[in-house]
C-alpha cells in the first residue's frame, strides 16, 4: 500500500514563500509520476504541478508557472513544491498524488486527478494580503 504525506503548509503574507513536501511509503516511489493539486473552498481541484518518475520532465499550470518549481528525490521516496512570490488566490490545500509513471502523447495527461492512483490528505496554505 501507497501512502502519502504532505507537510510545509501554513499562512504566509503575500509575496512569501512556502516548500511543501510529500513523503511516499512503498517501493514504487521511482517508477511514479508524480502531482499536486490544489482545492480552495467551493472551488473544483485543479492541476498544480507535475514531475515524471525520473526527474527529467515537470509541468505547470499556467497559475504557477515562473513561481512554483517541483523536483523530487527518488532516494528519499520524497517529492516537493516551491512556491515563491505567493498570491491570496493561491490559499487552498494542497494535495500531492502518486500514478504510474506512463509516457503519454499529450503532456495534458499528468494535469488530469484520475491519471494518479493515491493521494494524500493535503496541507493547508493560506497567503494573507
Amino acid at each position: 500500500q501507497v501512502q502519502l504525506v504532505e507537510s510545509g503548509g501554513g499562512l504566509v503574507q503575500a509575496g512569501g514563500s512556502l516548500r511543501l513536501s510529500c513523503a511516499v511509503s512503498g517501493r514504487t516511489f521511482s517508477r511514479q509520476a508524480m502531482g499536486w493539486f490544489r482545492q480552495a473552498p467551493g472551488k473544483e481541484r485543479e492541476f498544480v504541478a507535475a514531475i515524471t518518475s525520473n526527474g527529467g520532465s515537470t509541468y505547470y499550470a499556467d497559475s504557477g508557472k515562473g513561481r512554483f518549481t517541483i523536483s523530487r528525490d527518488n532516494a528519499k521516496n520524497t517529492v516537493y513544491l516551491q512556491m515563491n512570490s505567493l498570491k491570496p488566490e493561491d490559499t487552498a490545500v494542497y494535495y500531492c498524488a502518486a500514478g504510474i509513471q506512463r509516457y503519454p502523447v499529450d503532456n495534458s495527461w499528468y494535469s488530469r486527478p484520475g491519471v494518479y492512483d493515491y493521494w494524500g490528505q493535503g496541507t493547508q496554505v493560506t497567503v494573507s494580503s
